[in-house]
């Protein structure tokens, strides 16, 4: 087995862990991570669908109690209904979009530029959400209507360009519409399971013909990097957001945007598309 190709597979992992659920755009940094790795090939796109399943198991486990009730539940309780239905509202949309135009989107956008022009525009935009008065409507995930949920998702959409990030478009775009800090980021984590779990299937799907038992110690490696390290960012940014604000992520934003931009126009770094 390659030692150096395990490394890029841990390395890429963390950085899928880390990011998936932060408002930093995990898509963004995965780009420009397997730039500078070399590790943005065929194989490699295929290798950071596959690691996102580990990022979607972290979040099954740490919410499997809530998960199992409203399972068990929906049938008989309407809070656990009335969830599901709201999750299920709020794919809709980008599902729908990313089918009728994930590809064109992938073919022009997925590149240095507007990875970086996004976190920085992000960035502005998280900083103008977080300095204005947000009136809250909701305190509890099991009090959102369908309206609400829709509106979370079309706000998700923003995701289908790179460096916007999914849980940001979410997470501020629900606190736009009135959730509190707190239930806009759990319902951001239920989001997450169909979201990332449907979109990582229908692109195996596609990609099934790369699929190789070769590449099993690899996709091993990268999947335990990304499940450990999101189980663990997804347990501090729960505790994180109940007594904080996400000015410092627009920060990091605005000056990792401007970092890649300055290395771009100088052509320090051969950022690949």
């Amino acid at each position: 087995m390659d030692i150096v190709l395990l490394v890029k597979a841990a390395i890429m992992g963390v950085v899928e862990g880390l990011t998936e659920f932060l408002p930093v755009s995990s898509t963004g940094h995965l780009i420009l991570a397997g730039a500078l790795l070399d590790f943005n090939d065929a194989r490699g796109k295929l290798f950071e669908i596959v690691i996102q399943s580990g990022a979607i198991l972290a979040v099954v486990w740490e919410f499997r109690a809530k998960i199992a009730m409203v399972l068990t539940g929906a049938v008989r309780d309407a809070r656990a209904r009335r969830l599901l239905v709201n999750v299920a509202l709020a794919f809709v949309p980008l599902a729908l979009l990313g089918l009728l135009f994930g590809e064109a989107l992938k073919a022009h956008l997925f590149n240095a530029w507007t990875v970086a022009t996004s976190f920085i525009v992000g960035a502005l935009i998280i900083l103008w959400v977080e300095r204005r008065k947000n009136s809250v409507r909701i305190t509890s995930v099991d009090d959102m209507t369908a309206a609400d949920a829709i509106k979370v998702g079309l706000a998700q959409c923003l995701a289908l360009v790179p460096g916007t990030s999914r849980s940001g478009a979410t997470i501020i775009g629900g606190m736009l519409f009135g959730l509190s800090r707190q239930v806009a980021t759990e319902f951001t984590f239920y989001l997450a399971i169909p979201t990332l779990g449907i979109a990582s299937a229908y692109s195996l799907y596609k990609e099934h013909a790369l699929l190789a038992t070769a590449d099993l110690g690899m996709w091993t490696t990268g999947m335990a990097a990304s499940f450990l390290s999101a189980f663990l960012c997804v347990r501090w940014l729960l505790r994180y957001v109940s007594t904080h604000t996400f000015v410092p992520f627009a920060w990091y934003r605005m000056a990792f945007g401007a970092l890649v931009l300055i290395t771009w126009w100088t052509d320090t770094v051969k950022w690949a598309a």
